[in-house]
């Protein structure tokens, strides 16, 4: 059994803290050679069974780094799979995904409309990174399909985002005619599957936004040693200490549940959902404050604290 601070320090390895946002391809092949994408995957069907806890540790530190690799929703596009039998040669499939082949999900809602003659229109948001794609999963409340990006009918168009370590993509369907060999499921079938991933991608989200969360905090913290004010480090000013005190208690708070639901056997869907909610919100109380402890330079673009 591998233990999960051994794959915090191999991650930590792969993708040193000081160099943020390491190049896309570079980092997702490298990604599958490590076979992160094997962590949370039964071991009936290749994976290695690590659970929750492990996946949240390799997340945990891609959030620090700002990883532009698309791991989570290819992550989720794998667990889909995984639970489609039905899919004709699920076993290639999966095997295909854990050798680098990207097959992602929409983290957005999908609007899409059917008509008489079955065809498929709409727009799906929320495909991460789908130029790296040659299939994608778009879920629907009741339906989830694998489409191939070539196929007639498919056109994707990058949606400008302020993030710059990620791209972002929508996908539309124009009179699309879905293969029923690429069905994944649909109706009772579909809505037990995302009830079965949506505590993954909650836990996924959150370990994510803590990781950042943790590395711009721990920025934060060195600038204050080292930039100095009336001959003195900021550090050393009482009403800083007591700011930087307030955000370390609110980061240990939203860890702390972070790896308690992460451990948690019988974890319900709104446990998981509310711990998701803390931990992004306190991205954000983090993110904002830590901007206002660098001063002038935390405005600039030559400082990176702005990219978190």
């Amino acid at each position: 059994m591998i233990d999960v601070s051994e794959l915090r320090d191999s991650a930590q390895k792969a993708f040193p803290r000081d160099a943020l946002s390491p190049a896309r391809d570079a980092s997702w092949a490298q990604i599958a050679d490590l076979g992160w994408l094997m962590i949370n995957l039964h071991e009936a069907q290749g994976g290695l069974s690590l659970g929750n806890e492990a996946t949240a540790a390799i997340l945990f530190e891609q959030g620090r780094v700002l990883a532009s690799a698309p791991l989570i929703p290819a992550l989720i596009g794998l667990q889909i799979i995984a639970a489609c039998p039905v899919l004709p040669d699920q076993k290639g499939w999966i095997e295909r995904i854990l050798g680098g082949a990207y097959v992602p999900l929409n983290m957005t809602p999908a609007n899409l409309s059917e008509g008489a003659d079955g065809l498929l229109s709409g727009t799906t948001s929320g495909l991460f990174e789908a130029d790296m794609a040659q299939h994608i999963i778009i879920g629907t409340a009741d339906r989830y399909l694998l489409i191939p990006t070539d196929a007639p009918g498919i056109t994707l168009s990058e949606r400008p985002i302020w993030d710059e370590s990620r791209r972002l993509f929508d996908v539309k369907l124009c009179n699309y005619k879905p293969d029923p060999a690429l069905a994944l499921a649909s109706g009772d079938a579909a809505i037990a599957i995302h009830a079965s991933v949506s505590p993954l991608v909650q836990l996924a989200l959150a370990a994510d936004a803590l990781g950042g969360a943790n590395a711009i905090f721990e920025m934060t913290v060195e600038y204050l040693k080292m930039r100095s004010q009336f001959d003195r480090p900021l550090a050393m000013f009482q009403a800083l200490k007591h700011r930087v005190a307030d955000l370390k208690v609110k980061i240990a708070a939203a860890e702390a549940l972070l790896w308690a639901r992460a451990r948690q056997a019988d974890v319900t869907p709104t446990q998981m959902g509310a711990m998701k909610a803390l931990a992004v919100q306190t991205y954000v109380d983090v993110a904002e404050e830590t901007i206002q402890l660098h001063g002038g330079i935390g405005l600039t673009q030559e400082h990176p604290c702005h990219r978190f």
